[in-house]
């Protein structure tokens, strides 16, 4: 079996950082070390703006060490509907914001000297199903400066319907980039915040106050103001790193429901795909489908690493980048960066560090956390609130999944314990593991996902391990045992 951790993190390990425990003054401070934090806090640092990160892990130990890491305006079949949705001169911005984006990485990295693994080439989208859709996509990123074309000739294994070609992407070493640049900056891991009350931060041992704050926890747990939670949801996709004999030059995303993901890195082929709602996995199975398509595409091929990673997507599919809230001034956010969290990472950079420093980019509009146009996204927020009720009735409508004893050992679901439910964790020597089965964010029923052994949260996407731990938000503590 192999192992279930990222190829990126079993090549890397960042040195640890202290906790925080004394009460600091700052300019700024960010939420959150992964690749956002850590690029914002550049970014104001090299600006001259006093900047700490507060980290309720490890530097990088969230969704940045489960990344595929490309660095790509490529971004699924999404430009022409920009133009649809918001017109030319805001896609034109989404556009130029993310091509700036790879050139700024490429830059920091050459000026700098990072050894990263930074290789630049093409990406593409492609479909077995359909040209035209392709065909659409690449006019409508070539009308707004991206060099993109259609093609039906790729380096895949399988024949496509057509594709998208875009030139001058790039990929790279993720945690090898966030290693180097986060030598120079004050960093606080295993430091959790508990509150945020204008401009001060609250810990567990210590209260910082700052001029400006930033989240970038990959999904604010400040419910209000702001609503995030109401306007994004959380998806999970799968990831297997195989030794085999094709590997691309380029890096490919299928966009028909059961399209693979395919890039090389250190040797080997990875290959993603299996994207469901976080919450929505009870059955698995998702690692064994792609290892049964690697099969089929490639022969005998060895698993060298698998792994999941975990996406927030927006309601019109653009980042929430820029001011929390309007009644907040002194707040920013970064999230919703869907599939693309490195670019995005470089964009939300660019962007919060323009606008603290009242310099904001040409180009910000776009990501305004403000924006809601209900036309554009009245059928994403019904069926977010459908999803949520839906989440929230299953305490009072679904019967517990199973009985304790018929729970076999390595498995996990909902039972009724003295006349309550309750999940459980039955492990492989026959313990249970028992826990209370509804998030803590805001009450919905936790859904057992097999594939991942953990409880995940089929409103919000926040997830917990098989005893309860918190692994990703917007929750914040762990379950009750």
């Amino acid at each position: 079996m192999a192992q279930q951790q990222s190829l990126w993190s079993q090549s890397v390990e960042i040195p640890a950082r202290e906790r925080l425990e004394k009460d600091l003054h700052v300019e700024a401070a960010v939420i959150g070390a992964g690749m956002a934090g850590v690029l914002i806090a550049d970014r104001l640092k090299a600006r001259g703006i006093e900047t700490v990160v507060l980290e309720a892990n490890r530097i990088g130990s969230g969704q940045t060490r489960n990344t595929t890491a490309k660095i790509t305006s490529q971004h699924d079949v999404l430009y022409d509907a920009l133009i649809r949705k918001f017109g030319r001169d805001k896609a034109r911005q989404y556009a130029q914001a993310n091509e700036q984006a790879i050139r700024a990485y490429k830059e920091l990295i050459g000026e700098r000297g990072v050894k990263c693994d930074f290789c630049e080439g093409p990406a593409f989208l492609y479909s077995q199903a359909a040209a035209q859709p392709m065909r659409q996509e690449a006019e409508a990123a070539a009308s707004l400066g991206i060099a993109a074309h259609f093609t039906s000739e790729t380096e895949l294994p399988f024949s496509v319907a057509g594709a998208v070609r875009f030139e001058n992407q790039a990929r790279f070493h993720p945690l090898k980039f966030l290693k180097a640049v986060s030598e120079g900056l004050d960093i606080y891991e295993h430091t959790p915040v508990a509150s945020v009350d204008g401009n001060q931060i609250r810990t567990e041992n210590a209260t910082v106050t700052a001029r400006h704050i930033i989240f970038a926890a990959h999904f604010p747990f400040v419910n209000v103001p702001g609503w995030y939670f109401m306007r994004m949801h959380q998806e999970r996709s799968y990831v297997l790193a195989l030794q085999c004999d094709w590997k691309p030059r380029g890096m490919y995303y299928g966009v028909d429901n059961d399209g693979l993901s395919f890039r090389e890195a250190e040797g080997l082929l990875l290959m993603g795909g299996q994207n469901h709602r976080t919450g929505e996995n009870s059955q698995g199975g998702c690692y064994q489908k792609l290892s049964d398509r690697a099969r089929e595409l490639f022969g005998d091929c060895r698993e060298a690493a698998r792994w999941s990673a975990q996406d927030c997507v927006t309601l019109d599919g653009v980042p929430y980048i820029g001011r929390f809230s309007a009644s907040e001034p002194c707040w920013y956010v970064a999230t919703g960066f869907g599939k693309w969290g490195m670019t995005s990472s470089m964009v939300a950079a660019m962007l919060i560090a323009g606008e603290i420093t009242g310099e904001p980019p040409e180009w910000a509009e776009v990501f305004s956390p403000a924006r809601f146009q209900l036309s554009a996204a009245a059928q994403s927020l019904a069926t977010e609130t459908v999803q949520t009720l839906k989440g929230r009735s299953r305490e009072l409508f679904s019967i517990p999944q199973t009985t304790l004893d018929a729970l076999p050992a390595g498995h996990g679901g909902i039972v009724e314990a003295k006349g309550r439910k309750a999940g459980v964790y039955k492990d492989e020597t026959g313990q249970c593991h028992v826990v209370n089965p509804h998030c803590p964010h805001l009450g919905c029923q936790l859904e057992w996902n097999p594939d991942e052994k953990s409880w995940d949260c089929p409103c919000h996407g926040s997830r917990f391990s098989y005893d309860g731990a918190l692994l990703d938000g917007p929750a914040q503590t762990d379950l009750e045992k």
